[in-house]
């Protein structure tokens, strides 16, 4: 059965933070797209509610939608999220691990403590945590999958980002030893760097217009990749039956601007 079934996702319940928009809008609707229950959770109220009734709309997901307002710089959320989705569908099989916050890009010498804080509690910090919350819930199911967020600023460098390059690199950091660790519980863990139009590298786009258009120069596809379709298909590839023999691995979704990394 391909990852793109219909159905190929069906009964799978899965966690996706950072979803009212971007790319875990994107990842939110390919998993809805393909069966699954999903909870969608993010800290923007109107953004999320937005965003779930234009799914609800498109996919007539019924109970298979929930959302949670949770502020993941929070720790007291982390539980929350891992709660509600169990209230809601009785169990965690998948988690996705998008949301990142950043005050970049600004040159490195005028990165704060503050910046690298914001960064890390959203990024890899509440990875973390939400990780180690998810665990023995995927074990009493019998296993699952997690793909956290990297990027292409952490593993190839880009100017003007080094504390979203920092976070970004700790998280695939702590993907690795989960993954080494987790395996004999059949709980794998991916990383992802997309290169896709999420509204961080809209943003980025309108700031500096001229490294964005550089970098899609360097794309050998001559695009950027869309959430859903590409980064999305991906993400439910990774959560689903058709990859359980892959983990600890790094995949540049990217049109070919990361191959060398």
């Amino acid at each position: 059965m391909s990852y793109s079934h219909p159905d190929s996702l069906r009964g799978q319940v899965v966690v996706v933070t950072g979803a009212a928009q971007g790319i875990g809008k994107g990842v939110s609707a390919a998993l809805l797209e393909r069966g699954a229950s999903v909870l969608l959770v993010d800290i923007q109220d109107d953004k999320l509610s937005a965003t779930a009734a234009e799914l609800q709309a498109e996919f007539n997901a019924g109970e298979r939608l929930s959302t949670l307002s949770a502020n993941l710089r929070d720790v007291d959320s982390v539980p929350q999220i891992v709660a509600a989705a169990v209230g809601t569908f009785g169990t965690v099989h998948g988690l996705v691990n998008n949301a990142i916050a950043s005050n970049e890009p600004k040159p490195f010498v005028d990165i704060t403590p503050t910046d690298l804080a914001l960064g890390y509690d959203v990024g890899p910090r509440a990875t973390f945590l939400l990780m180690q919350a998810v665990y023995p819930v995927m074990v009493a199911a019998g296993g699952g999958s997690i793909v956290n967020l990297g990027s292409g600023s952490g593993t190839g460098g880009e100017p003007k980002f080094g504390g979203y390059a920092a976070a970004k690199e700790a998280i695939r950091g702590l993907s690795k030893v989960a993954a080494l660790e987790w395996g004999r519980d059949n709980i794998r863990v991916n990383v992802i760097c997309p290169f896709a139009e999420s509204d961080g590298v809209k943003l980025w786009k309108q700031l500096a217009p001229d490294d964005y258009a550089k970098a899609v120069g360097r794309v050998p596809m001559k695009r950027i990749g869309d959430v859903r379709t590409d980064v999305g298909a991906l993400v439910a590839f990774l959560l689903g039956a058709d990859s359980t023999f892959l983990t600890g691995q790094t995949i540049h979704v990217d049109g070919g601007i990361g191959s060398f990394r």
